[in-house]
């Protein structure tokens, strides 16, 4: 059975093409006693405070006709940021040879840590380019991939 994220993604894909946007990625999580939906557009001239209440002005009454979430939910629509979330193979494809920063469950090597160039993944592991050393981590020890930006060069 698929996952409300993925309901969700594949009710809102079209729509929110449609109007002019591109759908990055939906979250739906509990934290605390409340439940979000996270809906993460894109554009290639990226996104505005105006751009989230167009999108979701058109999302709402798909949500509402869908009705696939029965717990009282927040609806969010934002941009991924400048340091996006990879969680995909599609968002790992799109950050190839980008500057990446790596969460573990527990210490590699002395830190939770890892940051360095995305030079490859598979099913099982992500592979970076850190310190001039090609070291591969397995998925399952990570607990989040973010593009990492460089704030001091600008």
């Amino acid at each position: 059975m698929a996952s409300i994220e993925e309901k969700v993604t594949a009710l809102l894909q079209d729509r929110i093409e449609e109007v002019g946007y591109e759908l990055y990625d939906v979250e739906y999580a509990k934290e605390g006693k409340n439940y979000f939906l996270r809906i993460f557009i894109d554009s290639k001239n990226g996104i505005d405070l105006d751009d989230c209440e167009k999108v979701n002005n058109a999302i709402m009454d798909l949500l509402d006709e869908a009705d696939y979430i029965k717990e009282q939910y927040f609806l969010e629509v934002s941009s991924p940021g400048i340091e996006r979330i990879l969680r995909k193979d599609k968002h790992l494809d799109m950050a190839m040879g980008e500057e990446i920063e790596i969460s573990l469950f527990k210490q590699m090597n002395g830190t939770k840590l890892v940051d360095g160039i995305l030079t490859g993944y598979n099913s099982e592991s992500i592979n970076v380019l850190h310190q001039n050393d090609e070291i591969q981590i397995l998925r399952k020890d990570i607990s989040q991939i973010k593009t990492k930006y460089n704030w001091n060069d600008n």
